[in-house]
């Protein structure tokens, strides 16, 4: 079974900011929704994670996976979506001017801009990690988590469960939360 995970929360989530690759830990309501998590998703049995190697998402699976034999690898793949000049930029869903909003608000018509990767480069990088690092453990039958980012873990969903990019966002994961890819 395949379960996906995103970070916990930063300072740059709380303020509204657009994190993209900028590697920005967790802060202390990260570290406790990590823990909590674990409280709540413990009895889970995992056998191997995959995580992005950003600060915020391998401090949350370690955090996650605290007291577990379960071995963590990170994979640069899984670095969350580059957004280019709007990384650190404040409440983009907030402003439809910028003309990184229709990466948010209508995927399947958005054309990067200012540096951002686009939506095939992403889906290319997720589907060669899938297909290289987990379907090869899904297929002898182990329990695989990935803790990873929002636009990350969405576009994985999106491969896993064959639903269209204009779909993408719909739902979006709050920080911590554990899905079933597979259902």
């Amino acid at each position: 079974m395949l379960y996906i995970m995103r970070h916990g929360q930063t300072q740059w989530n709380a303020q509204g900011r657009l994190q993209g690759q900028t590697d920005i830990p967790l802060n202390e309501v990260g570290r406790a929704g990590a823990a909590a998590a674990r409280e709540k998703y413990g009895c889970i049995p995992l056998d191997v994670c995959f995580a992005s190697p950003l600060k915020r998402a391998l401090e949350t699976a370690e955090i996650f996976l605290k007291g577990r034999e379960v071995p963590i690898y990170t994979d640069d793949r899984l670095k969350e979506m580059f957004f280019g000049d709007f990384e650190g930029k404040y409440d983009v869903l907030k402003h439809p001017e910028y003309p990184i909003y229709p990466l948010f608000a209508d995927p399947a018509n958005y054309v990067p801009t200012g540096g951002t990767e686009s939506y095939p480069e992403l889906y290319a990088r997720l589907e060669a990690f899938l297909r290289e690092k987990v379907q090869p453990r899904l297929d002898q039958e182990e329990n695989v988590l990935i803790v990873a980012h929002g636009a990350v873990n969405c576009c994985l969903l999106s491969i896993v469960r064959k639903t269209p990019l204009a779909d993408l966002w719909k739902p979006f994961h709050p920080n911590c939360a554990l899905i079933q890819a597979e259902e």
